[in-house]
């Protein structure tokens, strides 16, 4: 789903009360306090939706799939999202 249409169905659920501008500001807003959040290391949970946080992905050997060279790829820090038991449901 594109942004546009987020916010064109978030119009429509609510019935037109609020202005698709304000809808607009209101999902920057929840973008950039999620990406703060984030980049201090704290999860984001929605009750009923889910949560995103950071994890460690370990160093580990690799392999380069085109020459068959192995190398190292180093720790990184990687977002994971765990759905909630409601979410989790609606998708099985």
């Amino acid at each position: 789903m594109l942004r546009k249409e987020m916010i064109a169905l978030m119009f429509d659920h609510l019935d037109g009360r609020v202005k698709k501008g304000d809808l607009n500001l209101a999902l920057d807003s929840f973008i950039a306090v999620s990406r703060e959040q984030l980049e201090k290391g704290k999860p984001v949970t929605l009750t009923g939706f889910g949560t995103f946080s950071i994890g460690n992905r370990k160093a580990r050997p690799g392999r380069n799939p085109k020459t068959g060279e192995s190398c190292h790829i180093p720790e990184r820090k990687v977002i994971s999202f765990k759905a909630s038991k409601i979410i989790s449901d609606l998708v099985n």
